[in-house]
């Protein structure tokens, strides 16, 4: 199954970072968080990918461009100016990047690689957040609801610390990042049918994904929620990136290469 993947935006909350590169780029234990979640995708078997790119996007094309060169075991002999390759260490990935707009919004991005998916399902995420989505379990789940659209959905974490305290003002205790708000949030990780055209109609440039379409399909009953409680993290900030560097220095939840 093909899998879009949005990359194209400027991502200006950590922009400590993309100002020189797009956020999809920024790295995590040297590689680019893009290719962790590709790596996620592939180790369930799905190896086609459909980049929506925006932002500094020959960045990205470059990368892929010399994908083979740079992960590949290689002799060059300078006298005769020839190279033979020793070792091929590059994924069998297919990748379609896509030229999107540069401020396109999302729905806008979605519906210009409509073309690409072809008139069959396909996986949709963000080019900045890694998890241990069982995608297996996803694909079963959307294809047995039958609806237009399936959204991965995640529990809220509080960014701050919460008290717990007696109706007289008495603290009873601290919790410094409660895992568990009950309140349910886009994971993104989306299964998609091509039915989704009928929810992109007319022009989708300045519109949010998360926005009207999502709102569309919401009033139609067409998507449903695949909840997921283990291991979820976006790359939003300088801070969450750190975190994700320490947690690819030990054992990373979403690791299934």
């Amino acid at each position: 199954m093909k899998v879009v993947i949005f990359a194209g935006g400027r991502g200006t909350r950590i922009s400590e970072e993309s100002m020189l590169r797009p956020k999809p780029m920024i790295e995590i234990g040297g590689k680019p968080i893009l290719w962790h979640i590709m790596k996620i995708y592939a180790a369930y078997g799905h190896t086609e990918f459909i980049i929506c790119l925006g932002y500094k996007g020959w960045i990205i094309k470059e990368y892929f461009a010399n994908y083979f060169l740079h992960n590949a075991d290689m002799k060059v002999d300078l006298a005769s100016n020839s190279m033979e390759i020793l070792q091929n260490n590059a994924e069998p990935f297919k990748i379609s990047l896509i030229e999107t707009g540069l401020d396109t919004m999302t729905a806008g991005r979605l519906k210009r690689v409509l073309p690409y998916t072809g008139n069959e399902p396909f996986m949709l995420t963000y080019g900045d957040g890694v998890s241990d989505v069982d995608l297996d379990a996803l694909l079963a789940y959307h294809r047995n609801s039958g609806k237009v659209c399936t959204m991965t959905a995640i529990q809220a974490t509080s960014r701050f610390g919460v008290l717990k305290m007696q109706e007289d003002g008495t603290i009873d205790s601290f919790e410094e990042k409660p895992e568990d708000s009950g309140t349910w949030i886009n994971g993104g990780f989306f299964v998609i049918n091509p039915e989704i055209r009928d929810y992109l109609d007319g022009d989708m440039d300045e519109v949010m994904w998360e926005r009207d379409p999502m709102d569309r399909l919401a009033a139609t009953g067409q998507i449903g929620a695949y909840k997921h409680h283990d291991f979820w993290k976006c790359m939003d900030t300088l801070r969450d990136k750190e975190e994700l560097e320490q947690m690819w220095e030990g054992r990373p939840a979403w690791k299934k290469w």
